[in-house]
């Protein structure tokens, strides 16, 4: 049997719980290379002030970027048509929170603790380097190359790993002196938006009771406070 998991977040100066979604929307779009100059930056960023261990994943600063970025907007573009086809309206994307993001490898986790109330909308913009993002509990695993496009519930565990890899993170993957950083665009959907709850199949006020005790965001697995192991994306209950 297939654990519950409820998620629990802020709404206002109260918390309410909702379901999890196993859904995972992903697709390949067609999105230009980021300017060599571009890149260069981001490398040297990397290089100097977000220094990237395995695992890690840091923000990058974005308005610096729109600048040397002239096919931003058509990036933005993409996303939105995508979005789209999927039933949600062309304002979405305008009206939420977006961020640059870089990441060498991601440790298995959840974002249910920091943004429980939020779907990620995620863009790939680095060429193929061979990673995936694994979803442990759904079995989803989605391929990682420039154009990538992800929606998923940030309670849902997830991780970037090896193609095929089946030994769970190991940092000894991401060894010095090569290149495994992708650099993604993402934002964050508000799940109170009824249209991106339902295309998630997101139910609300699952465990009233339950929210109306606690004090912070996080997910439950069948009632119970868990954590998520970073190596092998298992639960571990009680954490």
């Amino acid at each position: 049997m297939q654990d519950l998991l409820t998620s629990y977040f802020w709404h206002g100066d109260t918390l309410r719980s909702r379901s999890v979604s196993g859904v995972v929307h992903s697709a390949l779009l067609d999105v230009p290379e980021p300017p060599a100059r571009l890149v260069a930056d981001w490398q040297r960023e990397i290089a100097t002030n977000v220094p990237l261990e395995p695992g890690d994943v840091e923000t990058m600063p974005l308005a610096r970027a729109r600048t040397r970025w002239p096919d931003y907007a058509q990036c933005v573009q993409a996303m939105s048509d995508w979005l789209g086809a999927l039933g949600l309206p062309a304002t979405l994307l305008p009206a939420s929170d977006v961020a640059l993001m870089a990441c060498r490898g991601a440790r298995y986790h959840h974002d249910g603790a920091q943004y429980g109330g939020a779907a990620f909308c995620n863009l790939f913009l680095s060429e193929d380097k061979g990673l995936d993002v694994h979803f442990p509990v759904t079995g989803h695993r989605v391929a990682l190359t420039r154009g990538t496009a992800l929606l998923f519930d940030t309670g849902q565990p997830h991780a970037v790993v090896p193609r095929g890899s089946h030994h769970g993170f190991d940092a000894a993957d991401f060894p010095d002196g090569q290149d495994h950083s992708q650099l993604f665009l993402t934002w964050e959907l508000s799940l109170e938006d009824a249209q991106v709850a339902g295309l998630l199949g997101i139910g609300f006020d699952v465990d009233p009771i339950g929210a109306s005790q606690l004090d912070e965001e996080q997910v439950r697995v069948n009632g119970e406070q868990a954590e998520v192991c970073p190596n092998s994306g298992r639960w571990r209950i009680g954490g």
